[in-house]
């Protein structure tokens, strides 16, 4: 007999970092929500390695941040350790990334939570939802309690029958010895959702006292480290180095020596693996010419002796991980702590999701974060807000929000999901979007930002001070055209960095398009009578130099959106439009793109399929404008 609990307007289930960013947005919306999970100590937990950010990851953290979302101010505000990647590079690929105190990070994101006031925190196992009339409407724990709601999001991440697997040795668990979700990922399948077995693995974790540094090459974070939320001025986080080594000779023949031992080629694990994180045994194999690879050791918190092996992640025995290591200058005498493991678990086939992340076979449930086969703490936030956001705003009678690929990369992380699939654990890559170059760390702000006032995430005090930060960008722009100089005022500083002197007068807009001339040396000729901060003269820099590659994507953007505009009817019936491959037809049934933009993306739908696909709604439109 069950119990029925209190009803809500959305309910979480999952605590993880999608879960995480669902539960805040829908709460932070005005929606009452319940956030459920295995166990409350393990809130934004890291069960791998102890970092946010990095190459598109961090792209989309700004993002979350842009939107309103807590993961860039929660990392800033727990970070040990602060590096701008790509800094030799253009703008469109820095990246920022953060060595986390991975306990620190946790209870200060649960204190955020337990403060926010339309969310519940509740600790229980989700054994299955509840469908009315074909609709999700709450859901049942392991207790017999029922909770009812308008809309449920899934955030199970690998809990869903996990197994965690460690050379002959295998039990079902979800990460770090907790307990796996059996009888939901059972009820999922029940319903009708396809399944797809992933595997995902961990290196093993080593005290530092046997650690000798002496051999490794220390990586200190930046002096004057940058920030992910655009709310973060100053930090006075004491910050701790992370140290590099290698793999040896010895490591590579004691592993191919163990081969045998390997659950990978033993056939033990049946899941498929990420191909952008493989585990150490799958590297040696796949790159045989390689004689070594990089083994970063990056602390875990200030208040811990763990170390985390990053890069030698595995699911070799016990034994073999401790010949590994100890063959690893610097961890000739490590001792480990926790062994490294691999853990498979079962996610959804994304393809039968619509754009808002509410799947198609059942309204009112959404799912987000490694459920939908993306790997990544960053890919799963970033869902993770999406689904809140389209949660509340289902509850609230509202169009969802969805970001198209020109926006932002969960733009493009989620249209690829539900466009393409995947068949193996998705990691986000700046070689996924096309327009890398607004697409950039600097600028999520003057892409996002509005969205998320307009919905309600964003203070009115952020807001105004985004607008202000916009308008000062535009004034210093409009005054660097009208600034004119002469030969004699600019030649020397020209000369000085290199360039090439001017015969005529100039304006210090077209003199800072030059590569070598910085805002900084415009300044020393001409200091801004705006009160500008950093970003702010970054973004005048940025956009002044970039500004003929970004009209030339923007342009290209404004051609593609007549695509994405062009929407398809829910109801359309492809198997009465004649002319369209058996492949179009099949996949487009399959998908059931919102848009000609996103049918355009289907794998096996052509150009000719496209166009014929235009025709028939010209004339699906015409009759239904007729009888309408």
């Amino acid at each position: 007999m069950s119990y029925v609990g209190r009803t809500y307007d959305v309910i979480v289930v999952g605590a993880g970092h999608a879960g995480c960013e669902a539960a805040l947005a829908s709460a932070r919306m005005g929606a009452e929500t319940l956030m459920v999970t295995i166990n409350l100590d393990m809130v934004a937990f890291m069960p791998c390695n102890p970092s946010i950010g990095g190459p598109a990851k961090g792209h989309v953290v700004r993002e979350i941040d842009a939107l309103g979302g807590e993961m860039g101010r929660n990392i800033d505000k727990t970070f040990i350790q602060m590096r701008m990647l790509n800094t030799g590079k253009g703008p469109a690929v820095h990246a920022l990334r953060a060595q986390a105190d991975k306990f620190s990070y946790q209870h200060t994101m649960k204190e955020t939570m337990e403060k926010e006031e339309k969310l519940t925190l509740r600790q229980g196992m989700v054994d299955r939802l509840v469908v009315e009339d074909g609709e999700c409407v709450g859901i049942v724990t392991q207790t017999g309690t029922e909770y009812r709601a308008k809309a449920v999001v899934l955030t199970t991440g690998t809990y869903l029958r996990g197994k965690i697997i460690m050379g002959e040795l295998m039990y079902e668990s979800g990460p770090n010895n907790q307990q796996p979700s059996v009888k939901l990922a059972q009820n999922l399948k029940e319903l009708g959702f396809d399944l797809v077995r992933f595997k995902t693995g961990t290196p093993p974790r080593v005290h530092k006292d046997t650690i000798d540094f002496s051999k490794t090459e220390i990586q200190p974070g930046d002096e004057k480290p940058k920030f992910f939320s655009y709310e973060t001025k100053s930090s006075d986080n004491e910050q701790l180095p992370c140290w590099l080594t290698y793999t040896s000779v010895e490591t590579h023949q004691i592993i191919n020596d163990n081969l045998h031992r390997a659950p990978m080629f033993s056939g033990v694990i049946e899941g498929t693996g990420p191909r952008y994180c493989p585990s150490i045994e799958d590297k040696v194999v796949r790159f045989a010419d390689k004689t070594k690879h990089q083994i970063f050791l990056e602390p875990e918190g200030k208040n811990t002796k763990e170390y985390y092996v990053q890069g030698l992640s595995t699911s070799m025995p016990e034994d073999v991980q401790q010949a590994i290591l100890r063959s690893v200058p610097g961890l000739e005498k490590a001792e480990i702590m926790r062994n490294g493991y691999a853990i498979e678990y079962d996610a959804m086939v994304p393809t039968q999701l619509w754009p808002s992340l509410e799947t198609k076979r059942l309204p009112g449930l959404f799912t987000a974060g490694q459920i939908n086969g993306t790997s990544g703490y960053e890919e799963a936030a970033g869902q993770g807000i999406m689904a809140g956001i389209n949660a509340a705003r289902k509850v609230q009678g509202k169009e969802p929000v969805v970001l198209d690929r020109s926006q932002g990369y969960i733009g493009v992380l989620i249209d690829d999901l539900v466009t393409k699939g995947t068949n193996e654990p998705y990691r986000l890559l700046t070689s996924r979007a096309e327009y890398r170059l607004l697409l950039r760390h600097d600028n999520a702000d003057m892409r996002l930002t509005d969205i998320g006032h307009e919905i309600g995430l964003i203070s009115e005090e952020r807001y105004e001070q985004f607008l202000r930060k916009k308008s000062l960008v535009e004034q210093e722009k409009e005054r660097l055209g009208q600034c004119k100089v002469k030969p004699s005022e600019v030649n020397e500083m020209l000369e000085a960095a290199g360039s090439a002197a001017i015969q005529d007068g100039s304006n210090l807009l077209t003199i800072l398009r030059r590569p070598e001339i910085t805002f900084a040396m415009i300044e020393s000729l001409s200091p801004s009578p705006f009160d500008l901060d950093e970003e702010m003269k970054e973004q005048v820099e940025i956009q002044i130099k970039y500004a003929g590659y970004i009209e030339k994507q923007l342009s290209h953007v404004e051609r593609l959106q007549k695509m994405e505009k062009k929407r398809i009817p829910a109801d359309i019936v492809y198997d009465d439009i004649h002319g369209l491959a058996i492949e179009a037809r099949q996949k487009l049934n399959k998908i059931r793109p919102i848009s000609i933009g996103q049918a355009s993306r289907i794998g096996g739908v052509t150009p000719a399929d496209i166009s014929i696909l235009l025709v028939y709604l010209e004339h699906y439109n015409r009759v239904t404008a007729a009888k309408g």
